[in-house]
């Protein structure tokens, strides 16, 4: 069961990128749990209490409104993790996370983290650095919003997901849709019709094909390319 949970923990990026023995400190405690689109990890103000690692699918950070109204702000896969800056101390979460896509999943207590990240540098280095990768995602994101129309948007985030998914099929609703891009749905209905027409996607009931991922890559803002650029120079 150790050898088992190990190789799916490794699954995860960040964790296999860390020594074998201050992997070993935290093997003890991980767990492996499947996780549902739709649900809801963390609330804004929540205390942390877990730390998830992802192995696939995709994890949206969402920036909570006093009306309720939410607009995404970061996603995660298995490059990342959601929930680490609870291994410096007691933390409180500013965001919302969602799961955006069915996903597998390596999580530990925040309790235990903490213990192990107080006796290793290379995991207290790994909470910092990927906290300033969410950052700058944040950051290019939110010029994103402000800056671009919804149709390079709706493109460019089309690309994250598939790059999430591994694959060039998503399963992505018009309602889920338009609440990671804090549009309305009938933006989001028109955006789509747009973008199947020109030939670039198909997309029926709740799932999206892409077709011609050049010209997605064509269709879609610069800041795409901008988030990879900055990842792979944080990671």
């Amino acid at each position: 069961m150790v050898a088992s949970k190990n190789g799916m923990a490794l699954d995860n990026k960040l964790l296999a990128s860390l020594p074998r023995d201050h992997f070993d400190r935290l093997l003890p405690y991980l767990s492996i749990v499947s996780l549902h689109q739709g649900e809801v990890l963390v609330e804004a103000g929540d205390e942390v209490d877990q730390v998830y690692f992802p192995h696939d699918g995709m994890l949206s950070l969402l920036a909570v409104l006093r009306d309720g109204k939410a607009i995404e702000t970061a996603t995660v896969g298995r490059e990342g993790v959601v929930g680490a800056m609870a291994g410096l101390g007691l933390y409180k979460s500013l965001v919302r996370v969602v799961v955006q896509m069915p996903m597998a999943c390596t999580k530990i207590a925040a309790t235990h983290f903490r213990t192990a990240v107080a006796g290793s540098d290379p995991l207290r280095n790994l909470c910092i650095r990927y906290n300033e990768v969410l950052l700058s995602q944040a950051r290019v994101t939110a010029a994103c919003n402000a800056l671009h129309s919804i149709e390079p948007r709706f493109c460019r985030w089309l690309l994250q997901s598939a790059d999430r998914a591994s694959s060039d099929t998503v399963a992505l609703t018009q309602e889920f849709l338009a609440e990671m891009l804090g549009v309305r749905r009938t933006s989001v209905t028109e955006v789509a019709s747009k973008v199947q027409s020109a030939g670039v996607i198909t997309y029926s009931r709740g799932v999206i094909r892409i077709l011609d991922r050049p010209a997605l890559l064509r269709m879609s803002c610069e800041c795409y390319e901008t988030l990879l650029d900055q990842s792979a120079v944080l990671a």
